[in-house]
């Protein structure tokens, strides 16, 4: 752990913002400095609720005051672009982002590659590839105790593909080390794929990997709901939780549970959360990359509108990285807009800590 004391500010304090608020007030090496929120009765009661002063409507007027050296930015995607950017320009050390990064691709590769030209280390969220036991499970997948991947599999790939589905993309990206460079898709319902969202849109198909890899993809729950590799004699399943590992047979041909023995860490009540934003400020400290980055999710995205496009066009082959950057696929309206704009908004009793 560092002993600086990092300066953070949280943009966008909705549900999930209040997530990273509670954190970043819980460790010893981070304290919160500010916080920037469009709702201004909830803003006030965040102040009271976290201790701080500092409370601004938007992300230029925090900025014209106050430096942080970590910016938490949980906006609704719409917005994240232009938060991002102006965090970058700024001179922040560090900014994470949450999911879906966004919308349009170009807009990905603009947050991507203005963080790189800036120096700052672009992280990701609150996602599952940051989990402490999914980040052990993908080194002892590297380093060869299972044995080499011959397989993989990506179930339940449906109901939102670009927001919920950048988790399947992002732990079938670790759990492989690789890229996936090809994608075939065919996609239901007909009514689902004819709009520029994601929301119901059910994906079945195949993901090529640069690995030399082919994984299958359910759009709808098999028995798991996540993403499965495996070797001649061993399985590793991460389905919305802490990887379960199989290795070997019985005596009916059936694989064997084993014990994974993970590793324990500090503030596990902060969940994945913890992963992404302990690895987050290790990165920012100049050791390592964050466990989930704005690249991974960048990644996620273009998987997403990949699949979408070859469902739409009868299951073509689409290859990536895709050339058209302008090709887009929005999230369902709650992550686009946010809940006070979709009529899901938080009562100020809920955003006090009370419910």
């Amino acid at each position: 752990m560092s002993t600086v004391k990092y300066r953070v500010a949280i943009i966008g304090c909705g549900r999930m913002g209040q997530q990273y608020a509670q954190a970043y007030t819980t460790y010893p090496d981070t304290e919160i400095v500010a916080i920037a929120d469009n709702n201004p009765e909830r803003r006030k009661v965040l102040g009271e609720r976290f201790g701080v002063r500092a409370l601004y409507g938007d992300v230029e007027s925090l900025l014209g005051e106050v430096l942080p050296d970590i910016v938490a930015v949980v906006t609704p995607t719409k917005y994240m672009k232009d938060v991002v950017i102006a965090c970058a320009e700024a001179g922040v050390k560090g900014i994470s982002t949450e999911k879906p990064i966004a919308a349009v691709l170009a807009d990905a590769d603009e947050m991507v590659d203005t963080c790189a030209r800036h120096g700052v280390v672009f992280a990701g969220g609150n996602l599952q590839r940051a989990m402490n036991e999914v980040q052990e499970a993908a080194q002892r997948i590297h380093a060869g105790e299972f044995g080499e991947l011959v397989g993989a599999s990506v179930h339940g790939f449906g109901g939102e593909i670009s927001g919920g589905g950048c988790q399947h993309i992002s732990v079938l990206r670790l759990f492989t080390n690789a890229e996936i460079d090809e994608v075939i898709a065919w996609g239901t319902p007909k009514e689902a794929l004819a709009k520029d969202d994601d929301e119901g849109l059910i994906i079945h198909g195949k993901f090529h990997l640069t690995s030399g890899l082919e994984c299958a993809v359910f759009g709808t729950s098999t028995p798991c709901r996540g993403v499965d590799v495996w070797s001649e004699d061993a399985l590793v399943r991460w389905d919305w939780a802490s990887p379960e590992i199989f290795k070997g047979y019985d005596e009916k041909g059936a694989r064997v549970s084993i014990n994974p023995k993970y590793a324990s860490y500090p503030w596990r009540e902060f969940g994945y959360l913890t992963g992404s934003i302990r690895s987050f400020l290790t990165a920012v400290a100049g050791d390592g990359h964050p466990w989930i980055t704005g690249h991974d999710l960048r990644q996620a995205l273009e998987v997403a509108i990949a699949a979408k496009l070859s469902a739409r066009l009868g299951s073509v082959p689409v290859q990536l990285p895709l050339e058209d950057r302008s090709l887009s696929l929005f999230p369902r309206s709650y992550r686009w807009l946010g809940g006070d704009a979709t009529g899901n908004p938080q009562s100020l009793e809920e955003a006090a800590g009370n419910q």
